[in-house]
């Protein structure tokens, strides 16, 4: 039985290539195991980029066709959206390897080291960038399993998600959407935040709650509500309005692409945009000074910060227009990301794709009332069909729909039902100053369809 990274040395993925599952390969890679894995993605004739770093690395990226899996392989490590019916899980099965998922992996890896778990359902990704910089600046080497590439690294070549530090702490996200979190014992747990997403609120404040039990010491956001009723003191929590808390940000201010502000009078000032992301810096902060580090190497730390890959990512301004691109796509995370570009300029034009026709029809209202709220009267939200990723989904609900509902409350929405006419589309409402802001997740072609507006403008 498998219940340690000490009880494996040869171990394969399934689904290599996913965010979640190369983070996890690339650190056992780094830690000295020999991984391998395969992705339906993947081809002999034209290898993609995630491939190329892989190997790089020297893991062995294999065709989901049952080859790479052997007697000798220990280990099969499989993301939620494998079937049994993928030939390399009936040969890990004929030969009875040991299947475990994701999240349990991870959940080994944590038990490993000296761990900082962040959770809430937006921000994760972001703060635990922050949390990843500031220890590297405070000499602390820490390690880091990101669920998004930080631009630091993806600048020395490679996926940016993972890194092996001499250290003994590990920083990692914790994921309330699949439940996971709550396998996680980590020395610090930290809740970003309590917005309705994948699940309901009832639903998320159980998880969170047993998150909140499982952690040695818990840190919450006492500027949201719903966290706060979880803190376990508020000498060591954070908040931004104002709020009792031991770490307390104040005084926002924007200026184009950067933001400004104090905390315990220690000022600030990061390369990115919007309110949400003083708060994931006050999270980051209040985690650090758990560890001893000054608020000025904090602040030192940040002013260097790169961001992280497809969070407000500036892809350039041309023609008056500055195209960014964002993985928002609950209702919170699009009406922020609108927000925040606000302050770059007097018009913000955002395309969002929703993903999931279950996802959407469940957030139906948010949508329409978040996005709606946020909209000024010279913003415009645009939005492309609904992105299907294959399934029994029922497809009851169209993109179509939302935006109908926000033009009724008097707001400009317009739907184009193919994201390929998009850009010809909107021309006529792009002025000489404005933010072309481009949202939506899950969808592995928004990449390439965000560079392609870009190039086209």
């Amino acid at each position: 039985m498998i219940s340690s990274v000490n009880d494996f040395h040869k171990v394969f993925f399934i689904g290599i290539a996913g965010t979640g599952m190369s983070a996890i390969a690339q650190y056992l890679k780094g830690i000295g195991k020999e991984v391998a894995g395969s992705d339906r993605y993947f081809s002999v004739e034209s290898k993609g980029e995630t491939q190329e770093k892989l190997e790089a690395l020297g893991i062995q990226c294999c065709l989901q066709d049952g080859s790479g899996i052997a007697p000798s392989t220990q280990l099969v490590v499989v993301s939620t959206a494998i079937e049994d019916t993928v030939p390399d899980m009936q040969q890990a099965r004929e030969l009875k390897i040991p299947i475990i998922r994701r999240s349990e992996l991870l959940a080994m890896i944590a038990t490993s080291k000296k761990t900082i778990a962040v959770g809430g359902t937006s921000g994760k990704s972001t703060t635990s960038a922050m949390i990843f910089d500031i220890l590297t600046a405070a000499g602390i080497e820490p390690s880091i399993i990101s669920g998004a590439g930080l631009v630091s690294i993806i600048k020395e070549g490679k996926i940016g998600n993972a890194r092996v530090g001499k250290g003994e702490w590990l920083v990692i996200e914790a994921d309330e959407s699949d439940g996971s979190i709550v396998q996680y014992k980590p020395e610090i747990g930290l809740l970003l935040n309590v917005d309705k997403d994948h699940k309901d609120i009832n639903v998320l404040m159980e998880i969170f709650t047993v998150f909140k039990n499982n952690s040695q010491n818990f840190i919450v956001n006492q500027s949201h509500p719903l966290a706060s009723q979880l803190s376990k003191g508020t000498e060591h929590d954070f908040s931004i309005n104002g709020e009792a808390a031991g770490t307390q940000a104040e005084g926002f201010s924007q200026t184009g692409l950067e933001i400004h502000f104090t905390i315990q009078d220690q000022p600030f000032s990061i390369r990115v945009v919007g309110q949400h992301n003083m708060e994931n810096a006050a999270a980051a902060v209040a985690v650090c000074r758990e560890l001893g580090v000054s608020l000025a190497t904090c602040a030192g730390a940040l002013q260097s910060y790169a961001g992280i890959y497809r969070r407000h990512q500036v892809l350039g301004k041309k023609k008056g227009v500055m195209v960014i691109d964002d993985y928002a796509h609950n209702p919170v995370k699009c009406a922020k990301s609108i927000e925040a570009c606000q302050h770059i300029a007097p018009k913000v034009i955002a395309w969002f794709q929703p993903h999931g026709y279950g996802p959407t029809r469940f957030l139906k209202d948010d949508f329409e009332k978040e996005i709606g709220d946020v909209l000024r009267e010279e913003d415009e939200i645009w939005m492309s069909e609904i992105f299907y990723a294959g399934g029994t989904a029922e497809k009851n609900i169209s993109a179509a729909d939302l935006i109908a509902e926000i033009r009724a409350a008097g707001k400009n929405a317009f739907f184009v039902e193919k994201r390929e006419e998009f850009l010809e589309t909107v021309r006529p409402h792009l002025t000489q100053d404005c933010v072309l802001l481009l949202m939506g997740a899950r969808d592995p072609s928004l990449e390439l369809f965000a560079a392609s507006v870009w190039e086209n403008l």
